[in-house]
């Protein structure tokens, strides 16, 4: 079993920066690939960032390449989601999620095991 718990969320004018982290507990953190998710009001919850375990290996969705910077520290335990130039469109509850399985695949909720409760990030224009 994992448990993860997301912090880092608050209220930014459009343009700045927010710092998101995921705190995993267990001890088989450095073997989960890891993705960020969004859900804005009234919409699907969308794919935002992973990261494989084995090589460090990214993806980033279309909306958020070249703002979004996803990482991990395996020895903390703790996954980040560095978020620069941010848009008001990036309004939403972001939650992270673990594969413990290692699919291979990413993009869509299916593809992960355990799921945060989520923090909300919301901009200002």
């Amino acid at each position: 079993q994992v448990q993860l718990v997301e912090s880092g969320g608050g209220l930014v004018q459009a343009g700045g920066s927010l710092r998101l982290s995921c705190a995993a507990s267990g001890r088989t953190f450095s073997r989960y690939d890891m993705g960020w998710f969004r859900q804005a009001p009234g919409k699907d919850r969308e794919f935002v960032a992973a990261i494989r375990w084995i090589d460090r290996r990214t993806g980033y969705a279309d909306s958020v390449k070249g703002r979004f910077t996803i990482s991990r520290d395996n020895p903390k335990n703790t996954l980040y989601l560095q978020m620069n130039s941010l848009k008001p469109e990036d309004t939403a509850v972001y939650y992270c999620a673990a594969d413990a399985v290692g699919r291979g695949t990413w993009t869509t909720e299916n593809d992960y095991d355990y799921w945060g409760q989520g923090t909300q990030v919301t901009v200002s224009s």
